[in-house]
This record gives structure tokens, sequence and C-alpha cells, in this order.
């Protein structure tokens, strides 16, 4: 010991000793507590598991490239959202004026929020369990409820990748078999499958080829065997993804992350050279500004922004908590939201290059089939010669012609024009026509497809990336399950990943009978929505109002080495919790008007209808959003009431690299305030709380920490504090 330490100078002295624990040990060499006299824990040393603690860290595994992780993370926030959900929400709210609510919105809920995230994930290395309960035991239940929110999801999103995987193998063919309807026998004479004749050849190949679809989610009808087989191997290709970890899933995302943007590009190309594109496009960014005062938009784009870019599901957790802990988080929080935005915007702009086409070739065949009712009119002598246009020639009939002439029919015969059943064959009328999911990937989508040369090439890539797309997706919402389950649990990951996968598969049958689509909607609309909001919210108050935003913002400035904005510091503590309020209070009031429902494809009709869900469907759903969210009040009541342990009072003490480890066990409070001050209850001026916020092991203390004169980390040592805030 020292000379001129503290202990050696009261050797000599006959004052009475009343140092504290940081004075007596302020200037000894680092002791391993555990080992020392001053372990007051009663347990006994055990080398072989401290070592494999102090390696924990260490042996996580880790990213092969900073590229790799980026993937990783586009992968997962780049998913069919951006492609089906985000053009329909540019088109119905406002076009190119529904750009500045996204906008604005992503920078003030979405950046912060997903930086918030990866800033958790990457400071304490664990996934979404161990996280919330590190930074709040009472709150661990987000971790739970984010793991079932992900089952959910991952259930009915992997049946979509199956629908695709169905598509593209039958893309091999020429022509494709969607292009044109079946022709069915009635004994010696061939008839147009009448299903098909009413509808179109798309949308028939999709209901009733594709899907065999019931009438009603009341109308199991059994398996589909064709979606089973889908199914299978969708969830295979999601487990050989995963089986080995980031080993496995990050070699798979340089694939799947990278293709899509290859496909986009070349459909993006293909499609500004179709006739018609450009009407899509200036259709699509045509600004009506009178929308931007709609709250229902604004509501819209912030729903948008929260699923694009994966909050609250657990894989951003999850995948950065893989990284090293100097990794500036920042910035890839700022590259990965811009990355989703603009891919966005890309996916728009192939979208409505292909609908403009799409819009062109179906108003042309609307002005074909109306010119030859006329004629029939004028042969008929309904409608006089007089009427045509001198100009007008049938043989080679233009939309302007025809419109031209529906006006001077429409004035002359106004008293019976209904009669004539004419249509106005307007290309804004196409162009407005609403689509989105399903029914733009596999009806709108692919029908344009058909009148692609080469048809079958761009049908096989298309579906090829949504496959990758999906896939993608699936590899961040398994590894909210798969992260956080390991790293509580310790079970083997091979083991957990396949049983996980097959579980997974067996539940979802429900998906792929023949009113499994219904499901799929049920599932998609209520599943995840509201827990999901809920867990956002309780994430951000955690770190914000119980951790505390400044604890928060200093450990951010040791982690990467320069101090974030300001503006995450509000952010975080006021504008993102009273933003994420407003939208669950308006998630609520729309599930409150709007009546739970789906379309049901109505065989006999040939046409979609709007259905109720009956009270057995809507016993479902309440209980999806009740179980998706019941593990957030079951952890903290098991908590509040010390019915479980939360781990939040033991204390070890450990000396490692100059830095006090705390890990509580086992104290009570006067022993441990004894313990730590070296004083008698009674005598400390600033008692220690009841309480503090687990904080894991290997990290800072929970508590406020300053620095003694010769720094932080220095044989100066730090002095306990009273925590910044307490739950």
């Amino acid at each position: 010991m020292p000379k001129n330490s503290k202990v050696t100078q009261r050797e000599h002295s006959s004052e009475h000793v009343t140092e504290s624990v940081a004075d007596l040990l302020a200037h000894q060499e680092p002791v391993d507590y555990k080992r020392s006299v001053l372990n007051v824990t009663g347990d006994a040393w055990d080398k072989q598991k401290e070592g494999d603690e102090d390696l924990e860290g260490e042996n996580r595994p880790a990213w092969n490239s900073k590229l790799q992780y980026i993937l990783a993370q586009i992968g997962y926030s780049v998913g069919l959202g951006n492609v089906w959900r985000f053009p329909y929400l540019c088109q119905k709210n406002g076009g190119g004026a529904y750009l500045v609510p996204y906008l604005v919105l992503l920078i003030i809920i979405g950046l912060p929020l997903f930086f918030l995230e990866l800033a958790v994930g990457q400071r304490i290395r664990r996934g979404s369990i161990g996280v919330w309960n590190y930074i709040c035991p009472r709150l661990g239940g987000i971790g739970y409820a984010s793991c079932l929110v992900c089952f959910f999801v991952g259930l009915y999103y992997n049946v979509i990748i199956g629908w695709s995987i169905f598509y593209f193998f039958k893309s091999f063919q020429y022509p494709l078999p969607w292009s044109e309807c079946p022709i069915v026998r009635n004994g010696s004479v061939a008839v147009v499958e009448p299903e098909c004749e009413r509808s179109s050849a798309t949308t028939y190949f999709w209901y009733r080829e594709t899907l065999d679809i019931s009438n009603s989610i009341s109308e199991s009808g059994g398996l589909n065997w064709k979606m089973t087989l889908c199914l299978l191997v969708a969830w295979s290709l999601v487990g050989l993804a995963m089986i080995k970890g980031i080993q496995s899933s990050g070699k798979v995302m340089y694939f799947s992350s990278l293709f899509p943007y290859l496909v986009l590009v070349c459909f993006l190309v293909r499609g500004l050279l179709l006739r018609g594109a450009v009407d899509g496009i200036m259709h699509m960014f045509t600004p009506k500004l009178d929308k931007m005062l709609d709250p229902q938009v604004w509501r819209e784009a912030a729903t948008q922004v929260f699923f694009a870019l994966g909050l609250g599901f657990g894989g951003v957790i999850a995948f950065s908590s893989y990284n090293k802990q100097d990794n500036n988080c920042h910035f890839d929080a700022t590259l990965v939201s811009f990355i989703n935005f603009f891919t966005s915007v890309l996916a728009t702009l192939v979208v409505f290059a292909v609908l403009g086409f799409k819009a062109n070739i179906m108003n042309e065949k609307c002005v074909v089939e109306n010119a030859e009712k006329i004629l029939g009119y004028l042969n008929t002598n309904v409608l006089s010669h007089d009427l045509i246009p001198p100009h007008v020639n049938f043989s080679h009939l233009t939309a302007k012609d025809y419109n031209e002439m529906y006006r001077v029919i429409m004035t002359v015969k106004e008293g019976h024009f209904k009669e004539l059943g004419l249509d106005a064959c307007l290309l804004e009328d196409e162009l407005n026509k609403s689509v989105q999911g399903t029914g733009l990937a596999f009806i709108a989508f692919t029908e344009a497809m058909t009148h692609f040369p080469a048809s079958p090439f761009w049908s096989v890539m298309f579906f090829l990336m949504l496959i990758n797309l999906g896939l993608g997706s699936m590899i961040g919402t398994m590894s909210g399950i798969t992260t956080p389950i390991i790293d509580t649990f310790k079970v083997r990951k091979e083991v957990f990943t396949v049983g996980c996968c097959i579980f997974a598969f067996v539940v979802g049958l429900i998906f792929v009978q023949r009113s499994g689509n219904y499901f799929v909607t049920m599932f998609d609309d209520y599943s995840a929505t509201l827990p999901l909001t809920v867990v956002v919210i309780l994430e951000n108050i955690a770190v914000a109002w119980i951790y505390g935003t400044k604890k928060f913002m200093q450990e951010l400035t040791e982690m990467l080495g320069f101090r974030p904005y300001q503006f995450y510091y509000y952010a975080w503590k006021y504008v993102s919790p009273i933003c994420m309020a407003v939208l669950m209070t308006a998630s609520i009031i729309q599930l409150g008007v709007s009546p739970p429902g789906y379309s049901a494809w109505i065989r006999e009709e040939a046409a979609e209808k709007f259905l109720f869900y009956p009270t057995w469907a809507m016993a479902i759903l309440i209980s999806l959003i009740i179980l998706a969210s019941l593990p957030l009040p079951l952890v903290f009541i098991l908590r509040q009431f010390h019915l479980v342990s939360d781990g939040s009072n033991a204390l070890s003490v450990t000396y490692k690299k100059g830095r006090m480890m705390k890990d509580i066990s086992n104290l009570e409070d006067n022993d441990e305030t004894r313990f730590i001050l070296s004083k008698v209850p009674s005598e400390t001026p600033s008692p220690m709380p009841t309480h503090r916020s687990y904080l894991g092991p290997g990290s800072s203390s929970p508590l406020e920490m300053s620095a003694a004169p010769n720094g932080r980390y220095g044989s100066g040592y730090l002095l306990a504090s009273t925590p910044e805030s307490e739950l």
C-alpha cells in the first residue's frame, strides 16, 4: 500500500476512521471484489463462471463488416410496404404534397426513435428483453411484447413470401398463366370461365388459381395444398438464413438487400420507355396542397414512418447489439432512415410508371369497346350520323376523338344518355383507381407485365424482388425473437431457430386454408398497430424519463466520442412521446370509428364485398391485441410487488480497468448504504434510494457519477449520488 495513502496515514493517527469505501480504495490497485474479504454477498467465487461473464460481451457474435450491418438494417427496414403501401398512400393523400408530412414526421419521430433503438442495442449488447430489463426492470415487459408482436407479424408475413414464391415459379412459361382467361368445356361447347369473364384474367388467377378463396372467413374450405407447400418453402428459407445467427443471415443480406435495388432500377428504366409512363409519374407527383391540412394524412404518414423503420419490433435492437460499442450509430440511423425514404420514392416512380402504362392500355380498351357500341347505335339508327364529327375515323380512333364524340352525344341525348351505357374513358379515372398491398402486386402489376415484351423475364425479376424484400424483413423480424430469447434463456441457437420455424409453420397453416387471406388481413390490420405504438411510447419513456435523458446523452457521448445534437434531447424528452401519444389516440379512434371488417371475394358475383367479422372472429381479433399487450402490465405488476426477482438488489464490486462495476445482490437498503458510504444510516446526509434501475453486468453504474479530480476512469474514484430518475 502506498505510504501516502489515507489508510496508512490513519494508522498513525488517533482520529476515528469514517472514510468511505471510495476513499479507502482510491489509491489501491484494482481488486476483484468477489475474491477479496469485501465480498459481503456470501457467494463463493467461481472462477469459471466469472471468466464466462467477463468474456460474454467479447464472445458475442459480431458483424463481419460495417457494410454487412448496414445492409442488414436496410434489408430489414426496406420491405414490401415500401413497394405496395407507400405509393398507394402517396396517391391517396395528395401526390407530391404527401412527401412533405412524411419527411417532417420522419425527422421529428422516425429518426430520433430509430437512433434511440440503435443506441440502446449497441450500448447494452442484448436483445430487446435484456435491453429493457437493463434500463428499467419494471418495464421489462416491453421486450416480451416485442417478441410476441414479431411472432404474430412473422406468421402472416411469411405467407406473403409464399404467395410470391408461387408466382415466381408460375412465371417460367409463355404466355404468363394470368394473361388470358381459361376456357372451360360445357359438353361440346367451349366457353370462357364465367368468373374470369366478369372480372379479369389477373384477378381470376389471384383469387381462384392461387388462393382458391372461399366466400367468407366463416367458410374454411380446408387447406390449399399449393400454398401449404409454398409456405413450407418460405419457412425453410428463413430457417436456413437464420440457423447460424448473423454468421448466416449476414451473408444472405448481401443479396437480399441489394438485389431489389437492381430490379427497381431495371423496372424504372424499362417503365420510362413505355407509352404512358410519364402520365403516371406526372399524376403521381402533381401536388394537391389542400390535402396537407387534413389530419388523416398526417396520421397515415406517421403510421407509415413508424412501420417503415421497423420501430418496436426488436429487430433494430437485435442487429445493433452485434456492433462494437464505439460504432457511430448516429450515422447509421441517419443513413438507413433516408435510404428507406428514397427507396420508397424510387418504388413509387416505378409503380406509377408501370401503372401509367397500364392506364393507357385500359383506356384504349375502353375507347374500342365504347366505339363499337356507338357503331351499333349508328347502324340501328338509335344515333344519327350527324352527331359524329367529320374528322373522326373509327378504324383509327384516338382517345381525344372519342372524348369529343362522347361530349357531343351527351349534349344532344341528354335525356336518354344513361340508357346508352357509354363510358367517358378518361385517363385520369384510370390513374385515380387506388390499389395497394396484394391488389397492387398480384393483380395490377401482374396485369401490366403481361403487356411487356419478354413478360416472363420481368415477372421472374419482379417476384424474385418481392421474395428478397420479404426475406430481408423476415430475418429482422425473426431476429427480434431469437436474439432476446437466446440472450435471456441461453438456449442453443440452432435448436431454438429450427423449433421456432417449425412451430410457426404449424400455426401458420391457418393462413393457407381457403379462407386464409381473410386471416392475413385480420392479423395485418390489428395484431401489431396498437401494441407496437404502446411499446414504442414506453421505450421512449423508459429512456427519456426513467433512465434519464441527460444520463443517456452522457453515455452516448462516451460511446460515440461526440455529443449528439441537442435536437435529440428535446425530441426524446418531449416531441416524440407527445407525437406517439397523439398517434395512439388517433389509432384507437380509428379502430372505434371504422367497423372491423374485411373485403371478401364472392365467387358468384365475381366481385369484392365488404363483410363484418363474425363474433368468433371479433374474439380472435381482440385476443390478438390483448395478448400482444399483456406482457407490459403483467411484468410491471410482478416486479412492482416483488413476485419475481428483477435482479436489482445485489451488490458486488469489482475493479476492472479502473472502473467500478456494480452488481447488486441480497443486501438490505441500510446495509447497502453503510457499505457504500461507511456510515450508519442515521449519519448519512443523502441516503441511497430504496430501489435502483438495474443496468446489468459489465456496464456503467445506474447511479449518476461525478468525476473525481483525477478523471473519470483514473485513480480518482467515483462517488455515488442519487440517480437522476427513479421508477
